[in-house]
C-alpha cells in the first residue's frame, strides 16, 4: 500500500490533531470522510505532527506500541503492531497523581517497558539480539488517549494520532533479564482495589523482546536507532480499562513488582 493522500491534506490532518491536542477538542476521523485511508498515511500525518511537536520543544525519550495483541487486531483488520513516539512531557513516576484535564477520553493499560542499555537497530533485529541490548525490564501503566471523538477509530486514525497515546508511568526499579524469560511475567491490575484484569508478557505480541525488535525493524527503513536508555512500551496486556477522577490503578507484576498511579480529582 501506499500513501493516497496529498502533502496538503497530510499537512491540513496533522495540523487538525496538533490544535486537538492543544485546545482539548477532539475531532473526527479521517476515516469517516476518505475511508480508504490506511496505515501509510496514519504515519504520514505521525510524522508531520511529530515534526511540529519536536518544534514545540518535546524530546523523545522511547517509543509505544499498539495493537500488539492478536484482539485488537482482529478488531482493527490488520496483522501489525503500529507505533508512537513517547515524549518526555509524558513521562510519569510510580505513586504520581495525573491531572484528568491534561487527556479527552483517557483509558488505562498495564505493560511491561523495556528499557535499552545500548543502540539497537534492524533490520535484522530478533528478540535475542533486543535481549542483549536490555538493560532490564520495568513495571509500567500507559494511559491511552483519542484526540478523535468518542474513540470511533479505525486504523489510520489511531496511528495518526500517535498511536493513541496520552502518558506513561513507570516503576523505578528496573530489573534485568539474565534468568528469566519476559513472555511468562504474570500481571494483576486493580482499579480502586478491585481486580479488573489479569495479563503475562506473552500478551504482547507473544513476547515483549519481539514487540522491541519488531519495532527496531519496523524504524531502519526511516534510519532510526533506537538508542541506549530508550523507554520501549511493548503493549497492553489486557483491554483497556476506563478512568474516572480519583480513580488509583495499581498493577502488580511478577518480579518487576507494583506501578501505582492515581487520577486526579476534578
Amino acid at each position: 500500500m501506499t500513501v493516497i493522500l496529498s502533502p496538503v491534506q497530510v499537512q491540513a490532518f496533522g495540523d487538525a490533531l496538533y490544535e486537538a491536542r492543544r485546545t482539548m477538542m477532539p475531532i473526527a476521523a479521517f476515516t469517516d470522510g476518505l475511508p480508504a485511508l490506511g496505515m501509510e498515511d496514519g504515519y504520514a500525518i505521525q510524522q508531520h505532527l511529530v515534526r511540529r511537536l519536536l518544534d514545540d520543544g518535546e524530546a523523545i525519550v522511547g517509543y509505544k506500541l499498539g495493537l500488539t495483541s492478536a484482539p485488537m487486531q482482529q478488531l482493527l483488520g490488520v496483522d501489525q503492531p503500529d507505533f508512537g513516539p513517547v515524549f518526555a512531557s509524558t513521562v510519569y513516576r510510580d505513586g504520581e497523581v495525573l491531572p484528568v484535564d491534561r487527556f479527552i477520553a483517557p483509558r488505562m493499560e498495564a505493560e511491561i517497558a523495556v528499557i535499552l542499555g545500548s543502540d539497537l537497530s534492524g533490520p535484522h533485529c530478533t528478540p535475542a539480539t533486543a535481549r542483549l541490548a536490555t538493560r532490564g525490564l520495568v513495571a509500567a501503566l500507559e494511559i491511552v488517549d483519542s484526540r478523535i471523538r468518542d474513540w470511533k477509530i479505525k486504523l489510520a486514525d489511531t496511528v495518526a494520532d500517535l498511536a493513541s497515546s496520552g502518558a506513561i508511568a513507570l516503576s523505578s526499579l528496573v530489573v534485568p533479564i539474565d534468568a528469566f524469560d519476559p513472555r511468562l511475567v504474570g500481571m494483576v491490575f486493580t482499579r480502586n482495589g478491585e481486580v479488573v484484569a489479569t495479563g503475562a508478557g506473552a500478551a504482547a505480541l507473544g513476547d515483549p523482546l519481539a514487540a522491541v525488535a519488531w519495532l527496531a525493524n519496523t524504524l531502519a527503513p526511516m534510519g532510526v536507532t533506537l538508542p541506549a536508555g530508550s523507554v520501549i512500551m511493548t503493549g497492553a496486556l489486557h483491554a483497556m480499562v476506563p478512568v474516572a477522577p480519583g480513580d488509583v490503578f495499581r498493577a502488580d507484576f511478577d518480579r518487576l513488582g507494583p506501578i501505582t498511579i492515581t487520577m486526579a480529582r476534578d
